[in-house]
């Protein structure tokens, strides 16, 4: 196995995450419970999107608390990839993986469409000459609306850690951002779910390569020592 999926109760997306990675994509993947160690072999780790704990408290406030995240930490800070979506990116941000946090969206709505997204040229495996300029991918979610203190925002601009943002803002999130990843550039996170757009049923395919360049780096990185506690 290469690429570890997280499984939180509530989870709803860890096995379309699974299909993608592993069927679609061809890159051996498996879903790893919340409890459970993160596998010695792991190269990737994906936290999938969904309602982790029923959303109680806040999104991600009580996954952050799961055995498995020291592993996931250490894996992080190890420079191991990791990659949150929608829910996994609300997981992360509260897990301080990322900075900021998700907050309800300001039309108080549950927005769940196909939403056109423009790509920021993050670092030199997410940038437009890979994935495209302007790509659609389905977003589904309440509490989308990314915030972050200014001076940390002015951090995140001057670094180029802005992934992706919605045209046409679907849920008030501050500078349009949909997406960032970390200064170091191995934790990602996004709202919009690239594992729903990969099949010929689907919308489109435009997230095939939004996952392929998250996967990149296993064509020649090993695996990640991990400390467990």
């Amino acid at each position: 196995m290469k690429v570890a999926i997280i499984q939180f109760p509530g989870s709803n997306c860890d096995w379309d995450a699974e299909h993608a990675v592993d069927q679609v994509l061809g890159v051996p993947a498996k879903r790893i419970w919340h409890k459970d160690l993160l596998p010695g072999e792991t190269e990737a780790v994906v936290v999938p999107g969904g309602f982790s704990f029923g959303d109680y408290l806040r999104c991600g406030a009580i996954a952050r608390f799961s055995p498995i995240m020291t592993d996931l930490k250490n894996f992080a800070a190890k420079g191991g990839q990791v990659l949150g979506i929608c829910n996994g990116f609300q997981i992360l941000c509260e897990a301080g993986l990322l900075p900021g946090a998700l907050i309800r969206n300001d039309c108080l709505d549950f927005r769940c469409l196909n939403q056109s997204l423009k790509v920021e040229d993050s670092n030199d495996r997410f940038n437009c000459s890979k994935i495209g300029d302007l790509i659609s991918l389905p977003i589904a979610h309440g509490e989308g609306n990314y915030r972050v203190k200014d001076s940390t925002l002015k951090e995140i601009e001057a670094n180029n850690q802005v992934l992706l943002r919605y045209e046409g803002n679907p849920n008030g999130s501050i500078h349009d951002i949909a997406g960032i990843r970390n200064r170091d550039g191995n934790v990602f996170g996004m709202m919009p779910h690239p594992e729903r757009a990969i099949e010929a049923h689907h919308p489109c395919l435009d997230g095939i390569p939004v996952l392929q360049s998250f996967l990149e780096p296993l064509q020649w990185a090993r695996p990640v020592e991990l400390v467990s506690s």
